[in-house]
């Protein structure tokens, strides 16, 4: 990745968003890979979530996640590695079956989850595996694929009014689809990089997942290819307006009681 690229958005982050986390990101890369700067996350016999490994990252923590490490049914297909919903998932997710399978009870019936799951796609996962890193960890031999932001309201103010700096749709430039926390941040986010008319995704609503998240935090995830063009955005955009003075100065005191 261009190392320009890197380093002035970091240096644009900081200005329009002072003190804030910066994103994490994902690339595909090719299984089996050894990264002297990352760390394979171990198989698991139990139920985890890919959003709890993902504050690793946050922190960090460069991450290799493949087969073998993801243990949770929906992580699973979401990331690609299960062609297949497992059997009597449309009354998992809705109603449940009575003395054998505990409802989530996320839709009104069965027959609803049917029309929910009937345009589902695949990630070509095979002979790949996901590479997750912080933004200021990447290296000129990174290509992430889609950057992964976890922030409040303020800060997705300012991202969701640049994703739609140059669009005049208005519902062209964000979207919010229901889905799980995994499935925001790297199923959708995934199909739209591969669009001719890329969108950010709006996530992490899933009350599965809310655990994993700080309170009050949500996820705006934004395609490479989209992201760059709101980097060449910045300096041009309503982030140099008196307007977002107001902003910017609410996140910095927000930044400064946290620390």
């Amino acid at each position: 990745m261009n190392t320009g690229t890197l380093e002035r958005f970091v240096m644009l982050w900081e200005k329009y968003f002072p003190g804030a986390g910066l994103p994490v990101t994902f690339e595909l890369i090719d299984s089996g890979t050894e990264r002297e700067d990352a760390e394979r996350l171990p198989p698991s016999k139990n139920w985890r979530c890919i959003i709890c490994d993902l504050a690793k990252v946050r922190k960090g923590k460069t991450l290799i996640l493949g087969n073998d490490s993801v243990s949770c049914g929906g992580g699973r297909f979401f990331t690609g590695y299960e062609k297949e919903r497992f059997p009597d998932f449309r009354y998992f997710l809705s109603c449940g079956k009575p003395g054998f399978m505990e409802g989530e009870r996320y839709k009104i019936d069965p027959e609803t989850v049917d029309e929910a799951i009937k345009s589902d796609r695949h990630i070509p996962i095979e002979g790949k595996e996901y590479l997750f890193k912080r933004w200021d960890m990447l290296g000129p031999a990174d290509n992430p694929e889609v950057v992964i932001f976890f922030a409040k309201g303020e800060i997705l103010s300012g991202l969701f009014t640049l994703a739609n700096f140059d669009r005049g749709d208005p519902f062209g430039g964000v979207v919010c689809p229901f889905g799980s926390g995994c499935c925001t941040v790297i199923y959708y986010p995934w199909f739209e990089q591969q669009s001719e008319n890329p969108r950010a995704v709006l996530g992490m609503f899933d009350p599965s997942a809310r655990p994993c998240v700080p309170a009050d935090e949500l996820t705006f995830a934004v395609p490479m290819n989209m992201f760059e063009k709101m980097i060449s955005y910045m300096e041009e955009s309503f982030l140099t307006t008196p307007a977002w003075d107001k902003v910017k100065r609410k996140i910095a005191r927000e930044m400064k009681a946290k620390s």
